[in-house]
């Protein structure tokens, strides 16, 4: 019999063959960590849980619905589906705050998702969709029926709430104006 000393510095008296486990034990502290995972970026975040979600809700339909086979349907529905968990008053008709931007007190109205935030969604939604295996003609998140849904939720909301939607004008660079009069007084 062999004298060992064990991890904790006592001595021990045991054959070779108990020693097989403590060096193994030991080999098996010595194994780097796994490398962290890299910090995802709040938009990589948030399209992961957007993704996850979708997923979770087609999941949850009956029968259910694999991602292979949801259309732009699925995506409407989903979009529907979110308002109940809006955060923007959205005034109906008869409503006496109906088309006033800051009312001057409470009404019953639904809350419903601000189209920005539908609209962000989808982009997000769009790009997760490829990036998990789907091709781009068979997007449905790309579909020319959620830009119309989309676009009526926007003018809806805006007449509404009575603020109105402003596209924003994209600004031109100053060097491709000085760029473009320097191409025509040259005769270009």
């Amino acid at each position: 019999m062999m004298s060992n000393i064990n991890p904790n510095g006592e001595g021990s008296s045991s054959s070779s063959s108990r020693s097989a486990p403590a060096s193994a034990d030991h080999h098996q502290l010595q194994q780097p960590p796994p490398p962290p995972q890299p910090q995802l970026s709040r938009y990589e975040s948030q399209k992961r849980r957007d993704w996850n979600t979708f997923g979770q809700y087609l999941r949850n339909q009956r029968p259910t619905v694999a991602v292979a086979q949801c259309n732009y349907t699925h995506v409407l529905e989903f979009m529907r589906y979110l308002d109940q968990f809006g955060k923007t008053k959205v005034h109906v008709q008869g409503c006496m705050f109906f088309g006033q931007p800051e009312p001057v007190g409470p009404c019953t109205c639904p809350l419903r998702q601000a189209w920005g935030s539908l609209d962000a969604l989808v982009g997000r939604l769009r790009a997760a969709y490829e990036e998990n295996g789907g091709a781009p003609e068979t997007n449905p998140f790309a579909n020319g029926a959620i830009r119309v849904y989309l676009r009526e939720v926007r003018d809806s909301q805006a007449i509404a709430r009575g603020i109105p939607y402003k596209k924003k004008k994209k600004k031109r660079k100053k060097n491709s104006e000085a760029n473009f009069h320097q191409m025509q007084s040259s005769g270009i």
